[in-house]
C-alpha cells in the first residue's frame, strides 16, 4: 500500500527503556507498518533498550522529575508538544500504553480519535485518573479479561475491550538458544529457579527469596537467579542473612535474559500486581515449568483454562485471589502476597510458606515438571503475533 494513502497512527509510550507494555508498543508497530504510518512519541530517549530500527520514533525530549510542580508542569509541556506534532503530522488515532502517557494522550486530543491502554493493576488504583481515562477515551483497550471486567463492575464503563499480549515463540526460543556468558550456577544435579523482574515491590521479590530459601533447606541443590534492572543490594543481604548468598544470583540486566532462563528448570512469577505478564509467556515459550502468585490481573487467564477461569471467577467474583494453591492445566497459581515489603529474615508469611512447598513439590517431581512444561508451551504457542495483529487492526480500523 502506497505510504501517502495510509492513515496515521501514532503510538505513545514515556521510553523504550526496559518492560512489558514497552516491549508491546514496539512490536505493534512492527505488526502494524503494513497497514499505517507509525510513528512512535516517547517523552525521553535516555538508555532506550529496544531495537528501533527503521522504526519512527518521535523524541519530545520531557524527561520525568522529581516533586509535584515539577510533574505538573512536565504534564503541561509534555501536552503541548504532543498536540502541536499530533496536529503536524495529521494523526488519525493516537494509541498510549501506561498511565503517564494516557494523560498527555487525553489531554493534547487535536481532532484525532483517542485510544488510552489500561494495562497493570497498579494503573487501576487511582479511580479520578481511571475515570479521566474513561471520558476521555474513545475506547479503553486492556491486556487483561480482569481489567475490563472491573472497569465495567467499579466505573459503568463499557467501551474496552481485551487483547492479549504477542508473543513471538519461534524468536523467543531462537534468542533463548544462545549460551549465557556467565551463567552462575554451572553443574549436575543443580536445580535452578528463575525469574525476570526489574527491582519493584510490585515484583514481590522478597518472597520469592524467602520462599526459596526455606525450599533450599529441603534442596540444597537448588539456585535461584533474577534477572532486571534495579539495585538489588538490599535483596543480597536477606539472601546472605537466611543462609543462601551463594545460592542467589542478580546479574542485572541482559539485552538478551532468555538463555538464562532456558538454562533454568523452572520458573517463578511473584508479582503482587501485573497486567498481562509478558515474561511469564516468555518462559513458558521457553518450556519452563510455570508457578505464579495470582496476583489481580494476568497470571490467571495465562495458567488456567477457559473452564478452570470460568469456576475461580464463580467463586471469586470481586477478583480477589485464590486462599489455596490451584494447579491449572498450564502452571501452578499460589495466593497473591502482600504488598508490604519485609526484609526480616525472621518473618515468614503463610504465602511465602506455600510457595515455598509448591517450589518444593516441581522440584522435587520430575515428572510433574515434565508435565507442565509441555503444557507451557502449548499455552504459549496461543498467543501468536498474527492473532494480535488481526485484533487490534480490527478495533484501530473503526476509527479510521
Amino acid at each position: 500500500m502506497d505510504n501517502r494513502n495510509k492513515k496515521n497512527l501514532m503510538l505513545m509510550v514515556p521510553m523504550l527503556h526496559q518492560g512489558g507494555f514497552e516491549r508491546v508498543c514496539i512490536k505493534t508497530a512492527r505488526l502494524l507498518k503494513d497497514y499505517y504510518n507509525i510513528s512512535i512519541l516517547i517523552f525521553s530517549s535516555k538508555d532506550i533498550n529496544f531495537d528501533v530500527t527503521g522504526l519512527n520514533v518521535i523524541d519530545i525530549n520531557v524527561p520525568s522529575k522529581k516533586g509535584i510542580v515539577n510533574k505538573i508542569l512536565n504534564v503541561f509541556k509534555r501536552v503541548q508538544k504532543t498536540r502541536r506534532i499530533k496536529k503536524e503530522m495529521g494523526i488519525d488515532v493516537s494509541y498510549s500504553f501506561g498511565s503517564s502517557a494516557n494523560y498527555v494522550n487525553v489531554l493534547s486530543r487535536a481532532g484525532e480519535k483517542v485510544l488510552t491502554g489500561l494495562r497493570c493493576q497498579t494503573d487501576m488504583e487511582n479511580k479520578r485518573q481511571v475515570k479521566l481515562f474513561c471520558r476521555g477515551s474513545d475506547q479503553v483497550l486492556s491486556c487483561s479479561k480482569e481489567i475490563v471486567r472491573q472497569l465495567e463492575r467499579d466505573f459503568d464503563y463499557r467501551r474496552s475491550t481485551f487483547i492479549y499480549n504477542p508473543l513471538d515463540v519461534e524468536d523467543v526460543e531462537n534468542k533463548g538458544a544462545c549460551v549465557p556468558e556467565d551463567f552462575p550456577f554451572a553443574g549436575d544435579g543443580i536445580l535452578t529457579i528463575s525469574c525476570m523482574a526489574r527491582n519493584d515491590y510490585i515484583k514481590g521479590i522478597w518472597h520469592l527469596v524467602k520462599a526459596f530459601a526455606v525450599a533450599s533447606t529441603k534442596f540444597p541443590n537448588a539456585r535461584l537467579i533474577v534477572l532486571g534492572a534495579g539495585n538489588w543490594d538490599k535483596y543480597r543481604e536477606l539472601a546472605a542473612k537466611l543462609g543462601v548468598k551463594d545460592k542467589v544470583a542478580f546479574p542485572g540486566v541482559k539485552k538478551n535474559p532468555f538463555p538464562y532462563v532456558a538454562a533454568s528448570d523452572i520458573y517463578v512469577c511473584s508479582s503482587n500486581h501485573e497486567g498481562f505478564p509478558n515474561a511469564v509467556l516468555e518462559a513458558m515459550a521457553l518450556k519452563k515449568p510455570l508457578i505464579s502468585a495470582d496476583c489481580k490481573t494476568g497470571p490467571r487467564e495465562i495458567l488456567l483454562s477457559e473452564d478452570e477461569y470460568d469456576e475461580l471467577i464463580s467463586k471469586y467474583p470481586d477478583g480477589s485471589s485464590i486462599r489455596e494453591v490451584v494447579r491449572g492445566r498450564y502452571g501452578v497459581l499460589v495466593p497473591d502476597m502482600d504488598e508490604e515489603e519485609n526484609f526480616d529474615p525472621e518473618v515468614f508469611t503463610d504465602g511465602e510458606r506455600m510457595l515455598a512447598r509448591v517450589i518444593e513439590n516441581m522440584l522435587g517431581d520430575d515428572g510433574l515438571r515434565e508435565e507442565y512444561s509441555k503444557k507451557a508451551y502449548e499455552r504459549a504457542l496461543f498467543y501468536t503475533p498474527d492473532k494480535y495483529r488481526e485484533s487490534i487492526h480490527e478495533i484501530l480500523e473503526r476509527y479510521m
